[in-house]
């Protein structure tokens, strides 16, 4: 069973979306990465990169597959964490704390179809 924290918003394609005054952190959801298994790359977009939902921010290869990482949110990339090229490990570690940018909101509120912690459950089937 995955762990899904109750504070956070998920993208129907595994990210997490956590906000913090008017920007938010995104991540991959522990599901995601259980399921990609160990991460052997990491990558996330460079920092001023203008973002709207849907378009590519990162991305992950694993020893089975790879897979591209999607904005939640429309804004501006303002950080982008570079540890993870060095330390991809760290996402199957810690998923919720391994976050891959962050992005300045360009509207002040979320999405309406990014989930809710019960949501994502049900999505994922557990």
């Amino acid at each position: 069973m995955s762990n899904i924290p109750q504070d956070l918003r998920y993208a129907k394609t595994h990210e997490w979306v956590k906000l913090e005054d008017g920007s938010v952190l995104v991540g991959i959801s522990d599901h995601a990465a259980c399921e990609l298994g160990d991460l052997v790359f990491a990558e996330a977009a460079a920092v001023g990169k203008q973002v709207k939902v849907g378009q590519l921010i990162g991305s992950v290869e694993s020893v089975k597959t790879a897979s591209d990482l999607y904005s939640p949110v429309d804004g501006e990339i303002v950080a982008s964490n570079s540890t993870l090229s060095d330390q991809p490990e760290l996402v199957n570690q810690d998923p919720y704390g391994s976050w891959f940018v962050r992005i300045k909101l360009s509207q002040p509120d979320l999405p309406a179809d990014l989930l809710d912690a019960a949501g994502y459950k049900s999505l994922i089937g557990e």
